[in-house]
């Protein structure tokens, strides 16, 4: 993404026609919820991935369980 630079207004402008004519218009908000559901799932698939590492981490220091 380093070759891509900024993204301008005009290019953004110019992607969302582009995303408009080839999903049409009437699909963008279902396209747009299932993105966004995509990326919470991914977000909380994360956080628990997180969360079970540190629980391991933390038994394995914890002097009570040995």
């Amino acid at each position: 993404m380093l070759f891509l630079g900024s993204l301008g207004p005009t290019e953004l402008l110019l992607i969302l026609l582009i995303v408009i004519i080839i999903f049409g218009a009437r699909k963008l908000p279902d396209l747009g919820k299932s993105l966004g559901d995509g990326i919470k799932n991914f977000k909380k698939s994360m956080r628990s991935a997180k969360e079970d590492e540190e629980d391991k981490t933390s038994k394995k220091s914890d002097p009570k369980n040995n």
